[in-house]
C-alpha cells in the first residue's frame, strides 16, 4: 500500500435530557442555541456533513465522514435523528460509502453511557458494550469492528471483553502502552523498548484461548497538535504533521474529539476536508481505516497495558479524574479544587446498589432472565421495538397490568442507574456544572423509580455523602444542595 493515514474522530456529547419528560431544557450558556446539543451540531457536526472546499468554479461539498474513522455516542445520535434527520443520514451514509471504498466501515462502535469502563462493576461493562454493539447494528446495518472506549479509559478487564464480544480492535492512547514482548518473550517495559505508533500491536486474552484484540496508539504529538494548537486551520499544515512521519506499509493516525473540527476551533472543519480530500492525493498518500489497514498488516508485538486500576486518554493519573481530586480539571478558577468527587461517586454507588438489589429481587419473579432482560433493553430505548413486544419475549410467564408497569419500571430503574455515571459528571471543575447537574437528576429519576416500585430507596444516605461534596462557590453549597435546588427537573 501507499504511505498510510488515520484521522479518527470521537464525536460525543452528554445526554440532556430532563429523564421525566424526554425533553431538553433550555441551557442559557449554550446561547443562541438552545442547548449545547444544538449549538454543537451546529458548529461541527452538521460543517463536517456537509463541508466546502474552494474551487476555481464552484465551491465542491463534501463529507468528512467520508475520510475520518470515527464514532458518534449513541445517546447523540439519539438526538440526532430527531433534531436534523438530513445529518444524521449523512453520517449513516459516510459509512456506506467507506465500506465500498476500503472494504471496511469508518463507523465503529461506543460503550452506550460514555461511562468509565474501569470503574463500573464487569456486569456494567458487558451491558454497556451490548447497548453499544445493539445502537450501532440498528443505526448502521452491520457488525461492529471496534469499540471506542469512552476517554480511551482502559485495563485489562475491558480488553478482554472486547475480544469476549467479538471486537477486532480498539484505539487507545500512547501513553496506556506498558510492556512489549521481544522475540525471545521477554516482556521489557516501553520505557525502554520504545512504542511504534505506525504498527498495530496484539493484546492476548489472559485465559490462554489465544483470543486478541488489536490494538491501535495514535501518535500522541500530532492528536495533540490538531487538538490544541490549531493545526486544522490549514490542510496543507494538517498533512505536513502526518506526511513527515508517513512511510509505505506503515499507518500515522491521530485521534482526538470530534468537535475539535468546527466547534473548538472554528472552520478547522474546512482545513480537515482540503487535507484529506485534496491535499493527501496531491501527496500520493491514502486515507484509510482502522480495518482495511489491518487486513493488510496484522499484528506481530504483543504488548501489556500498563497495570493498574485503568489508564485514559485524559487523566495523567490513570483514571482518577472521574473519583478524586487528582489535579486535572478543565477550567474554574484558581485555587478550585475537585475534592467533591469523590462523595459524588460514592453517592451514586449507594443509589446504584440499591436499584440493582431492587431489580435482581422483584425482577426476578418478572423476567426469564433479569440482567439478560437489561441487556437487551436497549432495543426498546432506540426504538427497534416496542415495550408490550419486548416483554413478550422476556417476561417469565403472562403478566398482569400492573405487572407490566413494574417491569417498565425496573428497566428504567436501570437505564437510569447507569446514566447516573456518564463520565462528563466529574470531567469538569465543579460540582455545580451542567453535567454533573445531570448525572444528578438520573439519580433523582432513580430514587423516584424506587418509591413507584414500593421500595424503600436509600435517600438519606445520598444525601449524607453529597453533602460532603462541596461546591468551590459558597453560593453553591454541597452536592445536597445541588441535587435539592437544580437535579430534581420535572419531578412530579
Amino acid at each position: 500500500m501507499a504511505k498510510g493515514i488515520a484521522v479518527h474522530a470521537h464525536f460525543y456529547q452528554p445526554p440532556r435530557e430532563d429523564p421525566w419528560t424526554g425533553e431538553i431544557p433550555e441551557q442559557p450558556s449554550a446561547a443562541p442555541a438552545h442547548d449545547w446539543n444544538e449549538r454543537v451540531h451546529q458548529e461541527s457536526y452538521k460543517p463536517n456533513a456537509f463541508a466546502r472546499i474552494p474551487s476555481a468554479d464552484a465551491d465542491v461539498a463534501v463529507n468528512n465522514y467520508e475520510r475520518l474513522s470515527f464514532n458518534v455516542g449513541p445517546t447523540l445520535l439519539l438526538w440526532m435523528e430527531e433534531a436534523d434527520p438530513e445529518t444524521y443520514e449523512r453520517i449513516l451514509a459516510a459509512d456506506r460509502e467507506s465500506l465500498e471504498r476500503l472494504g471496511h466501515g469508518n463507523a465503529i462502535a461506543q460503550a452506550y453511557h460514555h461511562t468509565i469502563l474501569p470503574l463500573s462493576p464487569l456486569r456494567d461493562v458487558r451491558t454497556q458494550v451490548r447497548w453499544g454493539v445493539a445502537d450501532f447494528q440498528h443505526r448502521f446495518g452491520r457488525e461492529p469492528e471496534a469499540m471506542w472506549l469512552p476517554e480511551t479509559a482502559a485495563n485489562e478487564d475491558i480488553l478482554e471483553v472486547l475480544i469476549e464480544a467479538g471486537f477486532r480492535y480498539t484505539i487507545l492512547a500512547p501513553n496506556q502502552a506498558g510492556y512489549v514482548r521481544d522475540d525471545e518473550g521477554t516482556w521489557i517495559p516501553v520505557q525502554e523498548a520504545g512504542l511504534d505508533t505506525t504498527i498495530p500491536y496484539r493484546y492476548q486474552h489472559r485465559d490462554g484461548s489465544g483470543r486478541s484484540l488489536a490494538l491501535f496508539f495514535y501518535d500522541g504529538a500530532i492528536s495533540r497538535s490538531i487538538a490544541f494548537e490549531r493545526a486544522g486551520a490549514s490542510g496543507e499544515g494538517f498533512m505536513d504533521l502526518f506526511d513527515a512521519k508517513a512511510a509505505e506499509g506503515r499507518l500515522v493516525h491521530a485521534a482526538t474529539d470530534g468537535e475539535t473540527y468546527g466547534h473548538h476551533h472554528t472552520f478547522s472543519e474546512l482545513g480537515l476536508a482540503y487535507a484529506l480530500f485534496v491535499e493527501a492525493e496531491k501527496r500520493g498518500i491514502e486515507v484509510i481505516n482502522y480495518g482495511a489497514f489491518l487486513d493488510l498488516h496484522p499484528p506481530e508485538i504483543e504488548v501489556r497495558l500498563i497495570p493498574g486500576e485503568g489508564t485514559s486518554w485524559s487523566c495523567a493519573h490513570g483514571v482518577g479524574r472521574w473519583k478524586e481530586d487528582c489535579g486535572c480539571s478543565t477550567g474554574g478558577e484558581e485555587g478550585w479544587n475537585q475534592t467533591w468527587r469523590g462523595p459524588l461517586r460514592s453517592a451514586l454507588e449507594v443509589v446504584r446498589d440499591a436499584a440493582d438489589e431492587v431489580f435482581d429481587r422483584i425482577g426476578a419473579g418478572l423476567f426469564a432472565d433479569p440482567w439478560a432482560a437489561r441487556d437487551s433493553y436497549v432495543d426498546v430505548v432506540i426504538g427497534r421495538t416496542d415495550i408490550g413486544t419486548f416483554l413478550s419475549g422476556n417476561a417469565a410467564g403472562p403478566l398482569g397490568e400492573e405487572e407490566v408497569r413494574q417491569a417498565h419500571d425496573l428497566l428504567e430503574l436501570q437505564r437510569n442507574s447507569m446514566s447516573m455515571f456518564t463520565s462528563c459528571g466529574w470531567f469538569f471543575n465543579d460540582i455545580g456544572g451542567i453535567e454533573t447537574v445531570q448525572v444528578l437528576a438520573y439519580a433523582a429519576r432513580t430514587l423516584d423509580l424506587l418509591g413507584s416500585l414500593g421500595q424503600p430507596g436509600p435517600r438519606d444516605a445520598f444525601l449524607v455523602l453529597l453533602e460532603q461534596a462541596r461546591s468551590n462557590d459558597p453560593a453553591i453549597g454541597t452536592g445536597a444542595d445541588v441535587f435539592a435546588g437544580q437535579a430534581q427537573g420535572s419531578v412530579p
